[in-house]
């Protein structure tokens, strides 16, 4: 998957989750989850953004792992509403997936732009 494929992914994502989150019922305790929720779930995306025009190399980790992080913390909040049994489960189920491999293909990308990093500084 390249840069711009990556990008479409995660603005669709975000989109899902503003449209998921519209279509819950207001609860006030469940609001706040919700609000989390969208936080994290649209900031995937404009993390990822950042990165693809960072300063320098270490900029580019640090957004990357800005996106790991808030995939991640998606999956809490979608797991949180999946166990309250607020909403569809197949839609969550989907959601949940899609932000689970998020998490992966950031953490791999992490992983493997310091590993680059290292191999600079070392000289290999």
């Amino acid at each position: 998957m390249n840069r711009i494929e990556l990008k479409q992914r995660t603005q669709k994502f975000a989109l899902e989750i503003i449209k998921f989150v519209m279509e819950i019922p207001y609860l006030k305790n469940v609001n706040t989850i919700c609000i989390q929720l969208l936080k994290s779930g649209t900031s995937i995306g404009a993390n990822y953004r950042s990165a693809c025009r960072a300063q320098s190399h270490k900029h580019f980790i640090s957004k990357l792992s800005i996106a790991e992080e808030e995939a991640d913390e998606t999956v809490y909040w979608l797991e949180l509403l999946k166990e309250i049994k607020i909403t569809d489960d197949k839609e969550i189920k989907n959601l949940l997936k899609e932000a689970k491999e998020l998490t992966a293909i950031f953490t791999s990308a992490r992983r493997t732009a310091r590993q680059r990093e290292i191999s600079k500084i070392s000289g290999l």
